[in-house]
């Protein structure tokens, strides 16, 4: 699969922006503009294990596509939801636990990138990685 390897964050956009309308305070979103996330991205079947290492803490997810399952953002935010693979695209559907909100997220390959895009609130913001 495109997505299988090791990725490191290349650039951001509107990264702020999306951090702040999730309501991650300044201190945390100065922090998290730094924090040299890297992926390692595995996937056997429907099943997808990655590997996320940053400042800030290392963690392994695994998920199975179509199977709801929680997650916690780095800044502590739990969500709820689903990964689908709809074309080349991997599709994140969630929902805060906090107050029902959806938090959308899009991971495609484009050209040698990864891109991974969301949509919070109407703010869309952008982190791109090149495989290392």
């Amino acid at each position: 699969m495109a997505f299988d390897g090791n990725w490191k964050v290349d650039r951001s956009e509107n990264y702020d922006k999306f951090m702040e309308k999730m309501g991650v305070n300044i201190v945390k979103r100065k922090l998290a503009a730094h924090d040299n996330l890297k992926l390692t991205i595995t996937q056997e079947g429907n099943t997808f294990t990655v590997k996320e290492s940053s400042t800030f803490r290392n963690i392994e997810v695994v998920f199975e596509l179509g199977v709801t399952f929680n997650y916690n953002l780095a800044d502590g935010t739990e969500l709820s939801g689903t990964w689908t693979l709809e074309g080349n695209k991997l599709i994140g559907k969630f929902k805060r636990t906090d107050n029902g909100k959806e938090l959308n997220t899009v991971r495609e390959i484009i050209g040698d990138e990864l891109v991974q895009t969301y949509v919070y609130e109407g703010v869309e913001a952008k982190r791109i990685f090149k495989k290392v």
